[in-house]
């Protein structure tokens, strides 16, 4: 079974690359404090890295 991950935005999309707002509309957060759990695959965790700074990552069990 795959880990699941939780994200968390914490920092709003505005004046951010076009590239990093469609990111997080791809990880499913449009708004802010907004938070979705997901599969950790490595599709996800490379858009996880490219926007580190906007969310928050916690590990669920």
């Amino acid at each position: 079974m795959m880990k699941k991950i939780k994200i968390t935005q914490v920092k709003s999309g505005i004046d951010r690359s076009e590239r990093q707002k469609q990111t997080l509309i791809a990880l499913g957060l449009k708004k802010m404090n907004a938070s979705r759990e997901v599969v950790a695959t490595p599709q996800i965790l490379g858009m996880v890295n490219k926007v580190m700074h906007l969310i928050t990552v916690e590990e669920v069990a």
